[in-house]
């Protein structure tokens, strides 16, 4: 099938180059050349595990295209995917002038035929009727007699910053909101190979669910599942502040009440808070589609206020350990708000980094992929350093911000003697307690054992064996592993991280 993707952002290149990995004709078009011209030689604009394989493969066998030129891919593509960014607007509602201007250029470029355009933004309840409305309004004013026949889609993405490739071939559900019988069928087929998971990571399980629901239910879906999982972080982290005021283990709790089928064991890691590009953008959007039908959503209100608290607790926690932040050195593991992506718009690690900064804190960073690889702005006032020993010099205390299986590994021993205090405040609930503290930090979680409880359970072990907890961390790298062989290092630029749920390798 021919497809054309409207914008090469992070939704649009991974929807383009996986569509042409399963044997689609995909043209990509953006309007940046200099953008163009990179991912023409095959290399990623972001940095996506296995994206630039399948770029590379890809581009090689004909199967995907990069241009300039709208008009070319308006006319190759039968499915035109819109897949312009849509960031926040100050009060929370979606920017939508890109999708404005793109649907008025497809009205004006449209000569013949039959289309699917497919909105694969996150937009606004109500944007399919409208963007239907500005192509005909194009259509009516560019052409006398009007021959072109489209129909709108609504297929909200779900992907994972850092599993984007993974998660495209393997798919809790695809939702597609239409009005039309013809469209929905030509999307079906579309993602045939997905559904009935032919390159999935376990071809042998049932075919991909897919919900076919009308337009506006399907903009919704995404906004609604996003704002779900925010706010059961959000419920996690809340009960982690309530642990360590009560003494108890919130993995603990967290396991147990994951065990319940009708809570499910993801997302009940507790820490610094939610990010990334889209739980903060779509809760606020949500709320803000709230307000405009004159209903106060509490309790999506009642999230963001929580998440925006939580980073604050680091800070607490660190001023507790050193008294004072003003010329203190701190590190940070990590600046990105998940493993295995470069992305550092996380509104809530720049707001730590806001907070030390406004209390005289002098702010050290490494990130794996940051120190070597990123195309992002590194954010202000931050020094980087390119391996973990650099950061932990001189340091008063380390924030681990990423949980990268690298820093699982560490030498933790050796960067303790390299701090002036060795303090550790763990954001991400990853690391081992008893292992931080036999290598002499001083360790700090959020509701778990912290250095203190660690040494008193090993005293209270020998007293009632049967009722130890033991902390295994067998699985820390099932999913994900590294090349080297190294036991201990540091994450350097030699390290070569494979992603072995891939069907290829990357």
């Amino acid at each position: 099938m021919r497809v054309c993707v409207i914008g090469t952002g992070y939704i649009g290149l991974v929807t383009g180059a996986c569509l042409a990995y399963i044997g689609h004709h995909v043209i990509c078009v953006d309007n940046n050349e200099a953008k163009i011209a990179l991912m023409q030689s095959g290399k990623s604009p972001i940095y996506e595990p296995g994206l630039s394989a399948i770029m590379q493969s890809t581009i090689q066998s004909g199967k995907l295209e990069f241009t300039k030129d709208l008009q070319v891919g308006i006319n190759h593509g039968q499915v035109l995917f819109i897949a312009v960014d849509t960031p926040p607007l100050p009060k929370g509602e979606s920017d939508t002038r890109y999708i404005k201007a793109v649907a008025c250029r497809i009205g004006a470029h449209l000569q013949s035929g039959y289309k699917v355009i497919v909105n694969k933004s996150t937009v606004p309840i109500g944007s399919g009727d409208w963007v239907h409305q500005l192509i005909l309004d194009e259509l009516a004013q560019h052409q006398e007699e009007v021959t072109a026949e489209f129909d709108l889609v609504s297929n909200p993405e779900f992907l994972r910053e850092g599993l984007a490739v993974y998660d495209t071939f393997n798919p809790d559900r695809i939702i597609l909101g239409s009005n039309s019988e013809r469209a929905i069928a030509i999307m079906q087929e579309l993602y045939a190979p997905i559904i009935e998971r032919q390159i999935a990571a376990d071809s042998t399980l049932p075919p991909v669910n897919v919900l076919v629901t009308d337009l506006n239910s399907a903009e919704v879906i995404s906004y609604a599942a996003n704002a779900f999982l925010a706010t059961k972080i959000s419920f996690i982290n809340e009960v982690a502040n309530i642990c360590d005021r009560v003494g108890v283990n919130v993995n603990h709790i967290a396991k147990g009440i994951g065990l319940d089928s009708w809570i499910g064991n993801k997302l009940l890691q507790a820490g610094i808070s939610w990010g990334g590009s889209y739980f903060p953008k779509d809760i606020s959007a949500l709320i803000d589609l709230a307000d405009d039908y004159g209903y106060d959503a509490e309790l999506l209100e009642a999230t963001v206020g929580n998440n925006q608290h939580q980073c604050l607790l680091v800070i607490e926690k660190l001023q507790q350990s050193l008294e004072t932040l003003k010329g203190k050195n701190i590190g940070l593991l990590g600046l990105t708000f998940n493993p295995y992506n470069d992305n550092m718009c996380d509104i809530s690690i720049l707001e730590l980094i806001k907070q030390l900064n406004s209390f005289g804190a002098n702010i050290k960073a490494y990130d794996p992929i940051v120190a070597y690889a990123s195309k992002e702005p590194i954010p202000a006032n931050i020094t980087i350093v390119t391996e973990p020993e650099q950061l932990a010099q001189n340091c008063d205390a380390l924030v681990l911000v990423t949980d990268w299986l690298q820093f699982y590994n560490l030498d933790y021993a050796k960067l303790a003697k390299l701090m002036n205090t060795a303090v550790l405040i763990d954001g991400r609930n990853f690391l081992d307690p008893e292992i931080l503290t036999e290598a002499g930090f001083c360790y700090i979680s959020t509701g778990s054992p912290t250095a203190a409880n660690t040494l008193l359970a090993k005293l209270l072990q020998s007293m009632v064996p049967s009722y130890s907890f033991q902390f295994h961390s067998l699985n820390q790298s099932s999913r994900w592993k590294r090349n080297n062989g190294s036991s201990r290092s540091g994450g350097s630029k030699y390290d070569e991280i494979s992603f072995d749920l891939l069907p290829f390798p990357t």
